[in-house]
């Protein structure tokens, strides 16, 4: 059982947003057994929409399109739609009524002729209700693929897809049973595991695959399987995960359907009833911000400062001139001090500390462009490690970030 996703507007193709709308798409449809095998986006065009969706077709029995649904004379699905599907558009008073109901609720401008004509649907169209907003899905078929029109508008294709859709399609189509789970792990390279694990994947039988999802510094093993019996596949899955630990169990940090690592680090320190503060330099409080997303955090975090000036580092957080003098910013021995100023000013348990050159240049220290230095303190103990990220400034501010947390969840055990 295999689909395939269209995006419409020009404002993808030349880079004005991002298509996130395909990654949520695609995830909602493996949770019930269909495999996405191709994603095409097209402009605002109703040969390009037609065109695509005649192609698609030939491969496939499902084809999902986000977008081109609004009022505007860009908006061209709908009539992309009717010369598809040889239909032609007519009025629908419920849709209407949804309309006119949305904008004497929630819009404080008075409805027009152009929002009077979301109501202007296909004939032959299936509709699928959309509460948040007035560009209605379409479903429609043709020989024995089924065609999906939802707004290109986020949240409200997400409501459709979870509400509407995912229950119609798992009524329409007889589908495998696919499972996938996915495994967390921080501090080795793909390369490394792979080798590691390369008589435990040879082994794995023909039905379930193994993905390697690498991320600066992580690295995601997947394993999905496919067949008839959801229970025997799930404890397939589980059994071959369980014999995965004794092979790489120590940077192995959980399943990415359980917390994330930030989420454990503020579970490690609740447990302990401990606290947590960062100092970051070329993080530049990017660590802050993850440890912060948690609800709850305010229990455990503290707080960060970056101290990404000099000055800064000296001013607020202590680090003695002579500190800097002696050693530079980008050394053990001030991350080292910027983890203590601010345990010491935040009154928390553990700190964390960043410093390094993300480059383009090397600014107020001779260290290369990628070196980084993250030190660790806690009651009884301070940790320093000096890490080579390479020239890529982006990669090296996120591989750092990674390292960090990486590192502060095994400080707490």
């Amino acid at each position: 059982m295999q689909a395939e996703i269209i995006t419409i507007g020009d404002e993808i193709l030349i880079g004005q947003i991002v298509d996130s709308n395909s990654a949520f798409l695609a995830k909602s449809l493996n949770t019930i057994g269909i495999e996405v095998s191709q994603i095409t986006s097209v402009s605002d065009s109703e040969h390009a929409i037609t065109n695509a969706m005649e192609a698609a077709q030939q491969r496939v029995s499902l084809v999902l399109l986000t977008g081109g649904l609004g009022p505007t004379k860009d908006d061209i699905t709908k009539t992309a739609f009717c010369r598809f599907f040889n239909d032609d558009l007519v009025h629908n008073p419920d849709v209407l009524a949804h309309i006119e109901k949305l904008f004497a609720q929630y819009v404080n401008v008075p409805i027009n002729d152009l929002n009077r004509a979301q109501a202007m649907v296909p004939s032959k169209a299936v509709l699928l209700e959309n509460r948040f907003g007035t560009a209605v899905g379409m479903w429609m078929e043709k020989n024995t693929t089924v065609f999906v029109a939802l707004p290109g508008v986020p949240y409200e294709m997400k409501n459709i897809m979870g509400k509407q859709l995912i229950p119609k399609l798992k009524n329409h189509f007889k589908r495998p049973v696919l499972i996938h789970k996915t495994m967390m792990t921080y501090g080795w390279g793909e390369s490394r595991i792979a080798e590691v694990i390369h008589d435990w994947e040879a082994a794995l039988p023909s039905h379930i695959k193994l993905a390697y999802l690498p991320n600066l510094g992580r690295v995601r093993l997947r394993l999905t399987a496919r067949g008839d019996d959801e229970d025997q596949l799930q404890k397939e899955v589980d059994h071959y995960f369980d014999s995965l630990r004794p092979l790489i169990g120590e940077i192995i940090t959980g399943f990415e359907s359980d917390r994330p690592i930030e989420a454990q680090i503020g579970d490690l320190l609740i447990e302990k009833q401990s606290s947590i503060a960062v100092a970051e330099s070329c993080t530049g409080g990017r660590v802050a911000a993850l440890l912060s997303s948690i609800p709850g955090a305010s229990a455990y975090f503290y707080g960060g400062v970056v101290a990404y000036k000099t000055e800064t580092k000296q001013d607020v957080l202590g680090v003695s001139d002579d500190l800097i003098k002696t050693h530079t910013v980008v050394s053990e021995e001030v991350a080292l001090a910027m983890a203590k100023g601010v345990r010491d000013r935040m009154k928390s348990t553990y700190a964390i500390a960043t410093t390094g050159n993300a480059g383009p240049t090397k600014g107020d220290s001779d260290a290369e462009v990628g070196t980084v230095v993250i030190a660790l303190v806690g009651p009884d103990f301070e940790r320093v490690e000096r890490f080579a990220f390479g020239k890529n400034r982006e990669k090296t501010v996120q591989k750092t970030v990674n390292k960090a947390l990486e590192l502060a969840r095994k400080m707490l055990g």
